[in-house]
């Protein structure tokens, strides 16, 4: 039917009155949920700090229940609810009307004002198409800033029903495809496609792979489907945890408002270089060098950590012997026996533990050596051996207490690599060497934490498994009451409730996970893929990925690693076949590239097209920051979103210092990021320069694969500005 103006004013008004009913009972349950925290704080006050009462430990208890639920109702109330109610559907049945939104809200008779997205009662919203209308007729997404209704777009499903509704707008999608990018990710709730949809409600059990070229909303998607599976899953997931591993901090901090934005903020999120942070205390970003970071994602690595920790500190063929004197006895084991016992315990034990056995083992031996034609008990006799202060000192040098900041540092020392790597190539050695140069060489015993490097992370996490914990020193006896004068402070049934707490020593360090989503997954090296597994080994997994975008040259190991993360429990691939970000005229550049160093690479359907083609320029090394701002000046006046400068790790320090310094640059340097071709995976800006392309090529362990990410960021306007040489144009022939 024919619509004008006025209409789509009056339907404006219409859908505004029923959100202004929906914020005021928003208002009145924010109140109530206030005042139910009001009365939990006022269930249980006391003066008392040096004593509890059995009845006092009841009130504590129920006092802090009321807190916990009316705490988790604020923060999903007071939640950054931009556009709360972004859709409707419209039903042949009765001529029902349901409102879709972030969050469900009900009226004072407990009917539904809006229904969460994630409910059942939604998936009609995300699922109905003109072939299958799921008994939809109209589908409407409302545009909506902050409160107010700004604007209609409305799909007709079912036009065999007989209907009078009105019909608006020229497609929600293709709207929020052209809006600008900012500097974080915006979520997708409002626009959700039917392909997205399944693979966002697929079951959470077992392994869920969502694969798709660039720009198919892999990441969103996995985003979305975690808020979906703790609501649906909630006492499962929220008790067990959900952890989501990116690749870089520059991409958590991109994704980082997603779930929080769908009602979720109970999400562990973590870099790849951050996830052993529970073990660690560390996290990283530093990058290897393409040749270090291969063999050290390689599982050849488990057997070169493995001989390490078999291998004493203590390397001098003089030294690896231990001797005592009884009753002027010499009695003593070398490096061949004391190698037989190493290698007995550290069969069944951890280095960390198998302190006490190896002693023991040691002893035995060394008491085996005594003369039987010398009388002296059994007891003395080990006695005398075993407070040697010769063999405590050899046990101290034999068999110290290791950290593996400790052990992974001995990998800096070439000839130790030779003995315990001698599977791998001498290049790769040279490589595994070399990575540590940073080292300085002196060993005190201190922990090392400055120079190590994304791989490095999996690497030490590996040696923390293998080794063991340290044993613990006793504590001290904290009196659990203090005075603090006229100090005053809410309490907790954990402060004033003092228990023990039995803590296992062979349990594993990790903090594990119900959930573990993993971005980028086709970039996870085999070792990493092992320190994943120990966060989750009795989890569900939703992996995310793009063997033709991967990072790491050796794919038949990342798909070995994948299918035994898979094992035996039902695994399921959603494959995404529509590019939303990148227009047509760019992805075209991209897609000869990459077919042809892949050419089974999943190239999606590009379905915008912006009419402009990418920008081909060269410049030399001397004059490149002065084509570049001419480039960025030019693509500032066309995009209005983020524009993004996609340079080689080397040049990457020396572009962020130009780009932040430069006058002319000044007025608008915040849309201006400066990233590596891998810091800029998962990430999209509405213009991107692609700096030096062979440099990218030359510096990344994934070569022409990793250029391809660089390539395909761009939603408006790609630069690619090459910088003395330009091989890899050869690829677009």
């Amino acid at each position: 039917m024919s619509t004008s103006r006025a209409d789509l004013e009056r339907e404006i008004a219409l859908e505004q009155h029923h959100v202004d009913k929906v914020y005021a009972n928003l208002t009145t349950a924010t109140a109530s949920a206030k005042s139910m925290a009001q009365a939990g704080r006022e269930i249980f006050v006391s003066d008392r700090t040096n004593f509890l009462r059995e009845e006092d430990g009841t009130a504590l208890f129920e006092r802090d229940a009321f807190a916990y639920q009316a705490a988790r109702r604020l923060a999903v109330l007071d939640a950054e609810h931009e556009g709360l109610v972004f859709g409707r559907v419209d039903l042949s049945d009765d001529d029902e009307a349901r409102y879709i939104g972030r969050i469900g809200v009900r009226d004072d008779e407990y009917e539904p004002l809006v229904i969460d997205w994630r409910a059942p009662a939604a998936e009609p919203f995300y699922r109905a198409t003109q072939a299958d209308p799921m008994g939809v007729v109209r589908r409407r997404v409302l545009r909506c800033r902050d409160d107010k209704v700004i604007g209609l777009e409305d799909d007709l499903l079912d036009g065999s029903t007989e209907s009078e509704l009105p019909i608006f707008g020229e497609g929600a999608l293709m709207a929020a495809l052209s809006r600008a990018r900012g500097r974080t990710m915006r979520d997708i709730v409002a626009t959700i496609q039917a392909e997205q949809d399944e693979a966002i409600r697929a079951p959470y059990q077992g392994v869920t792979v969502i694969a798709g070229g660039p720009g198919t909303g892999k990441t969103v998607v996995a985003l979305h489907r975690a808020a979906f599976l703790l609501y649906t899953n909630r006492a499962r997931l929220e008790k067990g945890g959900v952890l989501v591993v990116g690749p870089s901090n520059v991409f958590m901090n991109y994704i980082e408002r997603v779930l929080p934005s769908l009602g979720e903020d109970s999400v562990t999120l973590r870099s790849i270089g951050g996830t052993a942070v529970d073990v660690l205390g560390f996290s990283s970003e530093r990058v290897d060098d393409a040749a270090a970071a291969t063999v050290k994602g390689s599982l050849a690595m488990l057997k070169v950590l493995r001989r390490l920790v078999r291998t004493p500190l203590i390397d001098h063929p003089d030294l690896l012997r231990v001797r005592v004197t009884v009753k002027g006895e010499v009695l003593g084991l070398g490096e061949a026996e004391l190698g037989r016992i190493r290698d007995q315990v550290l069969h069944n034990t951890k280095l960390n533990r198998g302190r006490k056995q190896a002693t023991d083992l040691v002893v035995h031996a060394l008491v085996a050596k005594f003369p039987d034609d010398v009388e002296i008990e059994p007891a003395e006799l080990e006695s005398h051996v075993r407070e040697h202060p010769r063999l405590a000192m050899f046990m101290n040098a034999w068999w110290p207490s290791l950290s593996a900041d400790r052990v992974l540092a001995r990998l800096a020392d070439p000839d130790l690599v030779a003995r315990v790597a001698p599977d791998i190539g001498a290049a790769e050695r040279d490589a595994l060497v070399r990575s540590y140069a940073w080292i300085d060489g002196s060993d005190d015993g201190g922990e090392i934490t400055s120079g190590w490097s994304v791989a490095d992370v999996a690497l030490l996490d590996e040696l923390v498994d293998i080794l063991g914990p340290a044993p613990e020193e006793p504590e001290q006896e904290v009196d659990v009451f203090l005075e603090h004068g006229d100090v005053a402070e809410v309490l907790t049934t954990a402060d004033l409730l003092r228990t023990e707490r039995t803590v296992d020593p062979e349990d594993d360090p990790q903090t594990t996970f119900a959930h573990i989503l993993v971005d980028e997954g086709q970039d996870v090296t085999p070792m990493q893929w092992r320190m994943l597994r120990r966060r989750g080994p009795q989890s569900s997994w939703t992996i995310v990925g793009d063997p033709a975008q991967s990072s790491y040259p050796k794919p038949e190991e990342t798909t070995r690693a994948m299918d035994d993360l898979a094992g035996r429990g039902p695994s399921r691939t959603f494959t995404l076949t529509t590019n939303y970000r990148s227009p047509s005229e760019v992805f075209d550049l991209a897609s000869k590239v990459i077919t042809k160093v892949f050419p089974d690479a999943d190239l999606p359907n590009a379905v915008r097209s912006t009419g402009v083609e990418p920008k081909l320029s060269r410049t030399t090394t001397p004059d490149r920051h002065d084509a570049l701002r001419e480039e960025l000046l030019e693509l500032a006046g066309h995009v209005t979103g983020t524009i993004g400068v996609v340079v080689p790790p080397s040049q990457l320090q020396d572009t962020q210092l130009f780009v932040m310094e430069d006058r002319r640059l000044r007025e608008f340097e915040d849309r201006l990021i400066v990233v590596t071709a891998l810091q800029a995976k998962g990430l999209e800006y509405d213009g991107v320069v692609v700096m030096s392309p062979d440099g990218i090529v030359a510096e990344a362990p994934g070569a022409e694969r990793v250029l391809y990410v660089a390539l395909t960021r761009a939603t408006q306007r790609m630069v690619i500005l090459d910088v003395d040489t330009a091989d890899w144009r050869r690829l677009l022939a």
